[in-house]
């Protein structure tokens, strides 16, 4: 199986565990009836679907991304739900973004601005080239979980290695973490900055789909096999986060966890 194809499978997976938290952050953007905007990095289109679905009968939005076999999947998604004539998706990148100036009466982008290794600044000023003056940017990045309770250091431990950080470095310059977005919107030219963090909680009982969206994830943040970690933590990390393990930490039936995304959005002059 590729790597594109292994990720797709697991991104797929990841929406069970997080799309119930993006679906309230996308109402709460009360985007404009019948307006015009952009998914950048849309991935598989299942949010691009739900933007056009907030914006109402009249909307349209357009998912880019780089990767043609996502692309495909949105299209696919589009044919299967009756927002096929709102939705349209494009290959491009998002550094050079593939449409003229003011087009667009928002842009919204997940996971991927201050993911990458382009300057978020520079990403934000192309967004803001295709949106209208007076329409809105909307980042949303997973900014923080806790989803091993009962063991703080080893969470701790295992969000401080490559897996854990990535895609960040450790040599990144601080104003290059997502928690700085406030000062890329700045810096791009954008005003009416704000940020505003929402939380998803998990409780025991878990279905079956929520338990292997999390052991899913588990494998996705921190690795299948962590050689970073000391033998005895890692020997902790597999018994707790591994589904064959008698030490699941999902079996537990007081089981609690939680994650967050953050929204950063700004204006265009």
């Amino acid at each position: 199986m590729s790597n594109t194809k292994e990720y797709l499978k697991s991104l797929e997976l990841s929406n069970i565990l997080r799309e119930p938290l993006i679906k309230t952050i996308i109402h709460s953007l009360q985007l404009l009836p019948g307006s015009k905007g952009l998914d950048a990095g849309c991935g598989t289109g299942r949010y691009t679907l739900m933007l056009a679905e907030a914006a109402g009968i009249h909307s349209h939005v357009t998912g880019l991304d780089i990767e043609e076999e996502f692309l495909r999947k949105g299209r696919f998604l589009a044919l299967k739900s009756d927002l096929t004539e709102r939705v349209s998706f494009i290959r491009g990148n998002i550094s050079k973004l593939p449409f003229e100036e003011n087009i667009f009466d928002w842009a919204f982008s997940m996971d991927l601005v201050g993911n990458l290794k382009t300057d978020p600044v520079l990403l934000l000023k192309e967004i803001a080239r295709t949106v209208k003056p007076g329409g809105m940017i909307y980042i949303l990045n997973w900014s923080c979980q806790m989803l091993l309770p009962g063991y703080p250091v080893l969470e701790a431990r295992l969000n401080a290695t490559s897996s854990g950080i990535a895609p960040f470095e450790t040599e990144m310059k601080p104003e290059l973490n997502n928690m700085c977005a406030l000062e890329w919107f700045g810096q791009a030219g954008l005003s009416e900055a704000k940020v505003q963090t929402f939380v998803s909680d998990i409780n025991a009982p878990l279905n079956k789909e929520m338990r292997k969206a999390l052991a899913n994830f588990f494998e996705m943040r921190w690795g299948q096999d962590n050689l970073e970690l000391s033998k005895e933590d890692r020997i902790k990390y597999l018994c707790l986060c591994r589904d064959d393990s008698p030490d699941f930490i999902l079996n537990k039936p007081w089981y609690y966890g939680f994650f967050t995304y953050s929204l950063f959005y700004g204006r265009v002059l």
